[in-house]
């Protein structure tokens, strides 16, 4: 594992090599999880020989996964907005 350090202004992350299910199962996050279902299901539902009897319940587990990685990803970006706190003046009167 790399040794954590600070990025500079103009660099970007690298890019990460998706997780399979089995590892986001096992070792990964909730969110990597989701991922990694999302690309799993996403492959089924564009392979041709996925049995059409099967694309329907496919393709709504689909949304279903994608609105739980948006609603991941505002819950983590709110409590990251909200992580800043500042100090307002103090006021004896109040106690």
């Amino acid at each position: 594992m790399a040794a954590l350090r600070a990025v500079g202004k103009d660099e970007k992350p690298p890019v990460q090599a998706p997780k399979t299910v089995t590892d986001a199962a096992s070792a990964g996050s909730r969110r990597d999880l989701l991922v990694a279902m999302r690309a799993r299901v996403a492959t089924a539902v564009e392979d041709p020989n996925t049995p059409a009897r099967d694309l329907a319940a496919l393709t709504r587990r689909l949304m279903e996964i994608a609105k739980d990685i948006e609603a991941l990803d505002v819950k983590d970006a709110g409590e990251a907005n909200s992580a800043e706190v500042t100090d307002g003046t103090f006021d004896a009167a109040a106690i």
